[in-house]
């Protein structure tokens, strides 16, 4: 239900007298900003007719695009192109074979247009093969030494500071967060809980197989080159099952990969919250929705309103975006 600007006003004002600190003071103030502290206030109060009890409190959020900028890639699409290059002297067949020749020549067009299964199949010639120690040694090092093409900061300073607000807004309020990511499980913890505040076992992403065995007389947990799960799309909710064990409350997406997350997360009883971030700030950002190869959103615009899903503009309900560089 929309509001009308004096409503709105009045409403802030009164919040603001109960409580001296906005803990959302990037958000505008605006409809998004008062839908998502009416639903907290409501949850959260004891004796409100929608009251959740905190162990009930799960609120969920995608990552890219939702949490930190995936333009013009995924960022561990772009770890992974980095990869090809450092492992191409030791693949010489690779200069001929695709997805691998497309990379090496850096003809990322023909690369998105060979789909899905490129995608997979750089995954698991680049991220396999070692420990998980050792994995996670690469993550950390490759993420300390890059810089994204447009802005040249670190990657990990191209999060959303308004989205990082809310995480800890809702953790204030005995929400339990978690990660949940079409991107690897493996590639998010190294640094989640350091740019999000979001424990790494908080985390459900995609994962390749693996298995236990020794590696120079020590037990080893080895990543092998075969998918085991891809938490995207339907995977999500199943994820969210197999790890959690609760629906969420709550589920925070941009794209239609994240559709049924908030589909399932909606469609439980009770108070519910889902949104979607909506990239349409072309100056700040990138302005991009129902066309893009990475976080196509069209279905979930379509539907939003007769969901009861909330659309956040970063244009008009963010007064920022990234944080301050340091």
């Amino acid at each position: 239900m929309r509001r009308s600007p004096m409503i709105l006003a009045l409403t802030f004002a009164a919040l603001a007298l109960g409580c001296a600190v906005d803990p959302l003071p990037t958000w505008a103030d605006a409809e998004a900003k008062l839908q998502i502290v009416g639903f907290v206030e409501r949850v959260t109060t004891r004796g409100s007719r929608e009251f959740v009890a905190p162990a009930e409190r799960i609120a969920v959020f995608d990552n890219d695009g939702t949490l930190w900028s995936e333009q013009p890639m995924y960022v561990q699409l772009a770890f992974a192109l980095d990869r090809v290059k450092a492992l191409a002297p030791a693949h010489p067949e690779w200069k001929d074979e695709e997805p691998f020749r497309s990379v090496l020549a850096g003809d990322l067009g023909s690369l998105a247009k060979q789909g899905e299964g490129a995608l997979v199949k750089l995954i698991t010639a680049t991220h396999a093969g070692m420990t998980s120690e050792e994995f996670e040694h690469l993550v950390r090092e490759w993420l300390a030494a890059a810089r994204h093409p447009r802005s040249d900061r670190p990657y990990t300073a191209m999060v959303y500071q308004p989205m990082r607000e809310l995480i800890a807004y809702l953790e204030a309020h005995e929400f339990r967060v978690f990660l949940v990511s079409g991107g690897g499980l493996e590639f998010l913890r190294p640094w989640v809980e350091e740019v999000y505040g979001i424990p790494r076992e908080r985390v459900i992403g995609s994962t390749l197989r693996a298995q236990y065995e020794s590696r120079d007389g020590q037990p080893a947990i080895v990543r092998l080159p075969e998918i085991e799960f891809i938490d995207d799309k339907a995977g999500k909710p199943l994820g969210i099952e197999r790890h959690i064990g609760r629906r969420p409350i709550a589920a925070f997406g941009n794209s239609d990969g994240d559709f049924e997350m908030l589909e399932w997360t909606t469609s439980g009883p009770g108070a519910r919250l889902g949104v979607l971030v909506h990239h349409d700030d072309g100056t700040r950002e990138v302005a991009y929705d129902r066309t893009s190869p990475f976080g196509k959103l069209a279905r979930g615009l379509d539907e939003a309103t007769q969901r009861g899903w909330l659309v956040v503009s970063m244009k008009s309900d963010w007064k920022t975006i990234f944080p301050a560089p340091r």
